[in-house]
């Protein structure tokens, strides 16, 4: 193929902007030196329950039908266990809403190709989760950023920038509780007037939640399943990634049953199957009632890695920056004064030894250039000490050469 050739590609291919977080994980695995890594966010190598399921795998993957291709809305063994794990909680649910998925991100994307024609109006958070807005834009949507602060999505400015918009979202994509980047939880309140405002416009509301079972402090709130109590509007999307581990790529979704043929029909264009040896594994997990036990061990153990990372922010930036405090999650947003630049303080920051991700990655418009996300889950309180100060010391740098 000569220079001159040009690639057929499709339109939509300049909408493929791909993920600064994900991108993050090759590019730390070529540095040579000791980084304490605040970028992604996944559980610490220690926080996963490898031990146990090192033990089921020996008896759960060692069965030759355990490599078979499975049933594409979910293995019956895995969705039994998980119906069952889901009764009592706020994400409760039915045979006939269910669909197993690879990971939470497949659930994004099923959402986005059933719902979004191209130019169509998206609603996302400002900041958002990098990957969620990537996937409207694959479809070609049209985004529309609102506000998040202490309480989640600002829903009055929503209502105020749809009016100023001129015509109604066709999908508004929500992270309701420790949301990610920002760790802030979206009020009672405030998912009550969501859902009053996608029954009026007729939006879908995508309701995606990798956290809220990681609650160390304050009193739970009802999700936006529970809340919307079946209304066909409300599609949601869970994931093993945060509570077991990253690496399953296992998830679920939570629509309305009217969905569940058209769900199956898209996911066989992707995969056939979620990875049926894993899906097995976690049954077995489940099953065994190993989940809560361990949803309760990381529990404690992100409430004091949190305090840890707040307690050295306190101590080596409080008169640089300012940071949010949630009550659950993986997350510390962190946005200091005009001065800093976050990107452009990255490069000094790998130097140092510490990696984050800068705030514009959450923003397709780049509102927040003097913020950044930090990782709590995925360091020891010694580490992330290590790391903040590790931190300051790029600030600085930074500083001293501008």
């Amino acid at each position: 193929m000569t220079q001159q050739t040009r690639l057929p590609l499709a339109s939509r291919t300049t909408d493929l902007v791909g993920s600064v977080i994900d991108s993050s994980t090759s590019l730390l695995a070529k540095q040579q030196h000791d980084i304490v890594r605040f970028a992604m966010g996944s559980p610490a190598a220690e926080a996963v329950p490898s031990q146990v399921l090192g033990e089921l795998a020996k008896s759960e993957l060692g069965r030759p039908d355990a490599y078979d291709y499975g049933a594409s809305e979910g293995d019956p063994r895995l969705r039994e266990a998980l119906l069952a794990e889901l009764d009592g909680t706020t994400d409760r649910t039915t045979p006939e809403r269910l669909l197993i998925t690879a990971g939470g991100m497949q659930g994004l994307d099923l959402a986005f190709k059933l719902f979004v024609d191209p130019g169509d109006l998206v609603v996302v958070e400002s900041p958002t989760y990098t990957n969620g807005s990537a996937t409207a834009m694959s479809y070609q949507a049209q985004l529309l950023e609102v506000p998040v602060d202490d309480d989640g999505m600002q829903v009055d400015r929503l209502e105020q920038m749809v009016e100023q918009a001129g015509r109604a979202p066709k999908a508004i994509y929500a992270i309701p509780t420790f949301q990610n980047p920002s760790g802030a939880s979206m009020s009672i309140e405030r998912r009550h007037r969501l859902i009053e405002l996608t029954q009026r416009w007729g939006s879908l509301l995508i309701d995606d939640d990798p956290y809220g079972r990681l609650r160390f402090a304050g009193d739970d709130v009802a999700s936006l399943h529970e809340l919307a109590d079946g209304d066909p509007l409300v599609l949601s999307v869970r994931t093993f990634s945060k509570i077991m581990a990253p690496g399953l790529r296992v998830g679920w979704v939570d629509a309305d049953p009217s969905l569940q043929q058209l769900l199956i029909n898209a996911k066989q264009a992707m995969d056939t199957c979620t990875n049926l040896p894993l899906q097995r594994l976690i049954a077995a997990f489940l099953e065994g009632g190993h989940l809560r036990e361990h949803l309760t061990t990381q529990q404690a153990a992100y409430r004091e890695r949190k305090i840890a990372m707040q307690e050295a922010l306190a101590k080596h930036l409080g008169d640089w920056a300012r940071w949010t405090d949630p009550e659950g999650g993986f997350f510390l947003w962190v946005t200091f004064d005009q001065t800093v630049d976050t990107e452009a303080l990255f490069e000094t920051a790998l130097a140092e030894g510490v990696a984050f991700i800068p705030g514009n990655a959450f923003s397709p418009s780049k509102f927040f250039p003097n913020a950044l996300r930090l990782c709590f889950a995925s360091s020891t309180p010694d580490r992330i000490r290590e790391g903040v100060a590790r931190l300051a010391r790029a600030v600085d740098r930074a500083g001293s050469s501008s």
